[in-house]
């Protein structure tokens, strides 16, 4: 499956484009700067949920490509990835 297939990737990626757009938009507009500041953090919450989305996406695919069937140290090993993921 490609990453382009992946409903949640796309919805993240762009939930993050439609907080961007309206951070343009407060910034034409000469909104407050702790509303843009606010609205800036939204986007950046949402392109690590995007990120962090994608790179589970690839463990999950990529690593049960590598060892079918998975065994349970496998399946194992691929929860631990998928922690260890979050703190990039």
């Amino acid at each position: 499956m490609s990453h382009a297939d992946d409903p949640q990737i796309m919805m993240r990626l762009k939930r993050a484009a439609g907080h961007l757009d309206s951070v343009v938009g407060m910034v034409r507009d000469g909104r407050d700067c702790l509303a843009i500041v606010q609205q800036l953090q939204a986007v950046i919450r949402a392109l690590e949920a995007s990120k962090r989305e994608l790179i589970h996406h690839h463990i999950d695919v990529h690593l049960a490509d590598a060892v079918e069937p998975a065994s349970s140290a496998a399946r194992d090993l691929r929860g631990e990835i998928r922690t260890l993921a979050k703190y990039l």
